[in-house]
């Protein structure tokens, strides 16, 4: 038996958090009992995965993206918000500039720590606490990935809790089919970049496994005014699993996987950006305030995964997974007294200017630890010309914090002595918490050219806060509770007609749907309805797709975090907008030209419109909304977005290049001109890919991030600039084996 179990600290005590374990491991037990129940060697039993033999991409009712392990290779990122800017629809805000903690949103929905997508690794929701506290300061190692998978309209019924934008499914590293397999990968670069990936593993008559280790390293690209020091970060991610199938003569053909992760990260990163003016001069520079600054996590989890086909009409796969996540985000947080939004950052600019005499610099330990855990089953049926899919998930989070600030004095010589240590749970010092049991429904009819998808998805949340304040350190007794309930009823329906061999038209229809967070104003959950309609073509070396999409909001959510410079009070608290209405276009294409001989030039284009407007009027105190006005447009949302990318391939040799443009943005609600205080200025990035293949096994690399080396600004976070990664290069060997 597998028991999981709920480690809370509260203060020096530790206390056992019995119920959800207790749940996890009688369904876990069983589902070991039934493994056991017949014997165990290699069946053909598909990846579970978004898109596969049951839900082929080119005919999937919606706008469906598939990155495959060669598109992967080709760039080789670490940087999951590089690696999606070829998708449609999805857009990306760029913060310290490696992409640790990716900011993805899709559709209109904000991308603010991709807290309003569904984000997921191999089936299962990847968030810390993806109900009570959605900012993902977590995000799976994008670089270690085999296949990337990104599905926006009516069919992510099936994936919530977020159904409004889209679905992000990251497949992780699977045994190989061989007895033995595997690669190595390393790359030295610029600003101290290294990385090392290898794994190995293998498939035997009965039992397979692999094992991979992705370490990546940078000293940074930005310099701390008058100390120097590092702005970079070091990361470790590591993977095993363990399968085993079923025996050759079993009834059933079965597979148990064990899969255990590992990471951990420690950056040298800040919430203080620059002023306009000392942008304008230095933009890679830091303020010295800023010395301090520096997160460390750690991650662990815990998949089980069993799958049983009963026939080849009639599967079962179900996941028990746990995941432990602890992050401290050790960051100055006031300057001279001041907030870093309310004249911190300014405080900061004077002082490095002429560092006279000395000022206080409190540095607060955002201290917190996540809990996350549930099984999920799914049960597939081919009932004829109908391919039905019903699903259930019981899921438990939480987060911990347990946070307190450091006074620092900052001297003429700009170095920080420590002058109080605070006090551990004296900041900030609660527990939010959700449990949730949801449930779908999936029917997918096909008569004909004629394809129809009804489906249905119920999601029963609970959400608590439990707040002992600032006085109660102990946690000494019980704290503040909150306690909303609410359940949501989801139906979404869809259609395609394949009009010819080659083309496919499509539409659909959906209710959009977010929890309420426990510091949620009023309790009120984020619903809309969604449509979308379109076409997509495929045709040899020439696949396209157009889909025109429509978001009506009866209500939105904004999530107030300290990435958006929230005030240090209003951390958490998620305020509701009312009436929004997002609307756009998505298009992309890709043709591979082959010459006679064995020389081929790969074009890839996406672009994406959109356009947003608030419906309503109203006061709010979540910053990058501010004062709202009917028919304001919404904070970081480009109107237009286009990537292209451009190839030229032969047997020994490939090279590409791939630019992405994106047009203004606002960093609060408004209309109009953009002021230039609030202004994100458009900007061209354009990056290069060079492979010298030796031959079948071994490859050389360059890559260069921002060719043209363009000064660019990604944020406006607390009233201050922040500058995007300047022109780097790395080199790369690789082989496989």
């Amino acid at each position: 038996m597998i028991t999981i179990v709920i480690i809370d600290k509260k203060g020096d005590t530790m206390t056992t958090i019995a119920k959800p374990a207790i749940k996890l491991s009688l369904l876990t037990s069983a589902l070991l009992a039934s493994f056991a129940a017949t014997a165990t060697a290699n069946a053909d039993i598909e990846q579970i995965s978004i898109f596969g033999k049951k839900n082929p991409i080119n005919t999937v009712p919606g706008s469906a993206h598939q990155l495959s392990q060669e598109e992967l290779d080709t760039f080789k990122y670490s940087d999951i918000m590089r690696t999606l800017a070829s998708v449609p629809g999805v857009y990306i805000q760029e913060e310290e500039g490696y992409g640790l903690r990716p900011n993805l949103g899709m559709r209109g929905t904000g991308q603010n720590r991709s807290e309003k997508i569904t984000v997921m690794e191999d089936g299962v929701l990847a968030a810390p606490a993806p109900y009570a506290s959605p900012a993902a300061y977590y995000f799976p190692t994008s670089g270690r990935m085999q296949q990337i998978e990104v599905l926006k309209g009516s069919s992510t019924v099936k994936y919530g809790p977020r159904t409004t934008g889209g679905v992000v499914n990251m497949v992780s590293r699977q045994i190989p089919d061989a007895e033995l397999a595997g690669a190595l990968d390393v790359a030295l670069g610029q600003d101290g970049y290294g990385k090392l990936h290898a794994h190995a593993g293998g498939q035997g008559e009965r039992i397979g496994a692999v094992t991979e280790v992705y370490r990546y390293q940078a000293d940074g690209f930005r310099d701390i005014n008058g100390v120097g020091g590092d702005t970079g970060f070091v990361k470790n991610d590591l993977l095993a699993k363990v399968a085993i199938d079923s025996a050759k003569d079993a009834k059933y053909a079965q597979r148990l996987e064990l899969k255990l992760k590992y990471a951990d990260e420690v950056s040298d990163e800040t919430y203080m950006g620059l002023t306009d003016e000392d942008y304008a001069a230095k933009p890679f520079s830091r303020y010295s305030a800023s010395q301090k600054d520096e997160m460390t996590t750690e991650h662990k989890q815990l998949q089980l995964i069993h799958i049983i086909d009963f026939s080849s009409t009639v599967s079962l796969a179900t996941t028990a997974y746990y995941n432990d996540f602890a992050r401290n985000w050790y960051k100055a947080d006031k300057v001279d007294g001041k907030s870093l939004s309310k004249g911190g950052i300014e405080a900061a600019s004077v002082f490095d200017a002429n560092p006279e005499g000395a000022i206080d610099v409190s540095v607060k330990a955002n201290n917190r630890v996540y809990i996350s855990q549930g099984i999920q089953t799914e049960l597939g049926l081919l009932l004829g010309d109908h391919q039905l899919d019903i699903g259930v998930r019981l899921h438990q989070d939480e987060m911990d914090r347990f946070q307190w600030a450091d006074t620092y004095s900052l001297d003429a010589n700009q170095q920080m002595s420590l002058t109080k240590a605070g006090v551990p749970g004296t900041d900030s010092n609660r527990i939010d918490s959700a449990e949730a049991l949801s449930a779908y429904v999936q029917d997918r009819f096909t008569l004909g050219a004629f394809t129809l998808t009804a489906g249905v998805r119920y999601e029963d949340v609970t959400v608590e806060r439990e707040d002992w304040g600032k006085a109660n350190p102990g946690r000494n007794g019980d704290g503040a509770f909150k306690e909303n309930s609410f359940s949501a009823l989801l139906p979404s329906l869809s259609a395609t007609w394949q009009l010819t061999d080659s083309t496919l038209l499509l539409a659909g229809v959906q209710k959009g749907f977010a929890p309420a967070a426990p510091g949620n104003t009023n309790g009120q959950e984020e619903e809309s309805w969604n449509y979308e309609a379109g076409t997509r073509f495929v045709n040899g070396n020439f696949n396209a797709e157009a889909i025109a999409f429509y978001g009506d909001y009866s209500n939105m959510h904004g999530n107030c975090t300290a990435a958006q410079g929230c005030d240090e009070d209003k951390l958490d608290n998620q305020y509701n907008a009312g009436e929004v209405v997002v609307k756009g276009l998505e298009l992309s294409a890709g043709y591979q030209f082959n010459t006679d001989g064995a020389l081929s030039f790969p074009v890839k284009l996406a672009y994406t419109y959109t356009s947003t407007e608030f419906q309503n009027s109203f006061e709010s105190e979540f910053e990058t909304w501010g004062s709202v006005q009917v028919g304001d447009e919404f904070s970081y949302t480009p109107k237009h977005q286009l990537y292209l990318s451009a190839g030229i391939s032969v047997e020994q040799w490939q090279l590409t290049l791939a630019g992405r443009y994106t047009s203004d943005m606002r960093a609060t609600a408004g209309q109009g001109d953009i002021a230039a205080d609030d202004l994100i200025a458009a900007k061209t990035l354009v990056d290069l890919s060079g492979r010298y293949f030796i031959d079948k096994q071994q490859e050389v690399y360059l890559t260069v991030d921002n060719l043209l080396d363009e000064t660019y600004m990604t944020t406006r976070a607390h009233g201050s600039v922040f500058s995007g990664k300047p022109r780097s290069i790395t080199v790369g060997y690789s082989y496989k084996f």
